[in-house]
């Protein structure tokens, strides 16, 4: 029985000193921005600038359908990241009184609609 014990604990000590090797993920996972099991959208936002353009691309030189102001509410659909030269930005796709992408930082997400209108509310005093 002796040995059997030694063998074991050889074998436990050699896994552990192999699945502690000290390396460190190079390449770690990134879930997207919007999961793919998402329902049909992501939240609600409610703009927190005094106006913002709706952009027909994520750039700011795209043609754009509208403007928003203040305390609108939008429906989230999209949330992604884009690189442009320099950075990487989020951008999200919105649905509202105009439908295009805003610069997520434009724009407080709330899980549902009550909250939206609640901030919104606030937001117009």
């Amino acid at each position: 029985m002796f040995p059997c014990r030694q063998v074991c604990l050889a074998a436990l000590l050699i896994l552990f000193v192999t699945a502690c090797n000290g390396k460190k993920e190079e390449n770690p996972v990134i879930p997207p921005p919007t999961s793919p099991l998402s329902q049909q959208h992501i939240g609600y936002g409610v703009i927190n600038v005094s106006y913002t353009r709706v952009g027909s691309q994520p750039d700011d030189d795209s043609l754009s359908p509208g403007y928003l102001r203040q305390g609108a509410i939008v429906r989230i659909k999209e949330r992604r990241l884009f690189r442009t030269d320099d950075k990487t930005e989020s951008w999200v796709f919105v649905e509202g009184t105009f439908i295009g992408w805003l610069r997520e930082t434009l724009v407080d997400i709330y899980d549902n609609e009550a909250q939206a209108q609640t901030a919104s509310k606030s937001m117009n005093r």
